[in-house]
C-alpha cells in the first residue's frame, strides 16, 4: 500500500518551499492524504552536522568537506525524519511532498567532483540511501530551473542585503554555477521533470510555475 513521494528540487532561491506548499494544498483540495516535508530538518537534532557544515565549522568553502562525507550528514537527517515523522504515513498510502531530498546531494555534491566521477558518485549515493539505509526512492523529481543571476538576486532580497547571513553554499558563486551544471546533468540523466521558472531574465509568477508543476504530477498520481 506504498504511497507516493514527490520531490521538488532546485538551486537556492528557486522557490522550492513555495511550490511544495502550493502543490500540497492543491492535492489536499483534491481529497488526497498529503504530508509536506522539508530537508534539512533544522528543527531536529538529526541536522546538527548539516548545520555545522553549512555554518563553516568544518571549513569556509564547500570543498573543505568532500562529497561523500557531506552527503552522509544529510543522509542521517533524512533517515531520522523518515523513521520518526513520515514513514508510516507513506507506507499507509499517503502522498509525501518533499522540499529537497537525496536529489539535493546529487546536485550539490556532484559539483565538488570532476564530471567523469559524477556517475560513480550518483550510483554510490542512491545505493547508500535507497538500499543500504532504506529510505524510499522518489516517484517523481521536479527540478525548478532558475538562472543563477536571478536566484542570487532573490537570495539577496531574502536576507535584506546582508551577505553575512548566507551559508557557505549561498556565498560561493562559482560553486553555485557548478551546481547548476550538475543539476542539469542529473535532470537529463535521471529523468527528472524540468520546469523553467524564468522568462526574460525574471521569475515567472508563482501561479504559472505551480500550473506546470501540477500538470507534471498528474501521471505520477494516477
Amino acid at each position: 500500500m506504498k504511497g507516493k513521494l514527490i520531490v521538488i528540487e532546485g538551486l537556492d532561491g528557486s522557490g522550492k518551499a513555495t511550490q511544495a506548499k502550493e502543490l500540497a494544498q492543491a492535492l489536499k483540495a483534491q481529497g488526497l492524504a498529503v504530508m509536506q516535508i522539508t530537508f534539512p530538518d533544522y528543527a531536529s537534532d538529526s541536522s546538527a552536522l548539516v548545520k555545522m557544515y553549512l555554518s563553516g565549522q568544518f571549513g569556509s568553502h564547500p570543498e573543505d568537506v568532500n562529497a561523500y562525507a557531506a552527503s552522509t550528514f544529510y543522509s542521517v537527517d533524512r533517515f531520522a525524519s523518515y523513521k520518526m515523522n513520515w514513514g508510516e504515513f507513506y507506507r499507509q498510502g499517503g502522498v509525501v511532498i518533499a522540499d529537497r531530498y537525496t536529489t539535493s546531494n546529487a546536485v550539490h555534491q556532484c559539483s565538488k567532483l570532476p564530471e567523469e566521477q559524477w556517475d560513480a558518485f550518483l550510483d554510490w549515493l542512491f545505493d547508500f540511501e535507497y538500499n543500504k539505509i532504506g529510505i524510499p526512492a522518489p516517484d517523481q523529481v521536479i527540478y525548478l530551473e532558475v538562472d543563477p543571476a536571478v536566484s542570487q538576486a532573490l537570495m539577496t532580497g531574502r536576507y535584506q542585503g546582508d551577505e553575512t547571513r548566507k551559508d557557505i553554499h549561498e556565498k560561493d558563486l562559482h560553486y553555485l554555477a557548478r551546481s547548476q551544471r550538475a543539476a542539469r546533468y542529473c535532470a537529463q540523466t535521471l529523468g527528472w521533470t524540468t520546469v523553467a521558472c524564468c522568462q526574460d531574465n525574471a521569475m515567472r509568477t508563482i501561479s504559472a510555475i505551480h500550473g506546470d508543476v501540477l500538470r507534471a504530477v498528474k501521471e505520477t498520481l494516477c
